[in-house]
């Protein structure tokens, strides 16, 4: 193995934890946020949520697939196969349930800012739209446990293709 393909790899592994950590910081604020019912500190909060979102969950989400595409071809790993195949599959799968909760997450900041411009409680649009949010956070999240395991584990399992 060549010392560029450790780099590689540590690329990959960073932004695997860079995923985890800001989605899980990210979540962990929102909710935090939320239990107050304070439209100022839900915007706030909010506001700061989808600038990580975008600087680092978005470059990490751009970054996995292009450094885990490099490290398979390098090291000989089929794309579809087995664990490999499986981690693909749940990337997507978490994508699915990222993508829309990026923009919850900027309907959920503007609905606060207008609370608390107005001085007037959380709407009912705001917490229609949590609980979406909240909702899509529950899969993306063990997903993507799934897969760090996979990725970690590597387990020798076979995908039928039908």
């Amino acid at each position: 193995m060549t010392d560029w393909i450790d780099v590689i790899r540590l690329l990959h592994v960073l932004g695997a934890c860079v995923l985890i950590g800001t989605g899980a910081g990210i979540a962990f604020f929102m909710l935090m946020a939320h239990r107050t019912k304070d439209p100022a500190s839900i915007a706030h909060t909010a506001s700061v949520v989808v600038v990580a979102d975008t600087l680092f969950t978005a470059t990490a989400a751009i970054a996995q697939p292009i450094t885990g595409v490099i490290l398979a071809h390098n090291l000989g790993w089929p794309f579809l196969e087995g664990w490999l195949g499986l981690s693909l599959g749940l990337y997507v799968f978490i994508g699915v349930f990222w993508l829309p909760v990026v923009a919850i997450q900027i309907k959920m900041r503007d609905e606060a800012r207008r609370s608390a411009a107005n001085n007037t409680p959380l709407t009912p649009r705001y917490m229609r739209l949590y609980r979406i949010w909240f909702a899509c956070g529950i899969p993306a999240f063990l997903a993507i446990v799934v897969l760090l395991w996979l990725m970690t584990v590597r387990p020798d399992i076979s995908i039928w293709m039908l």
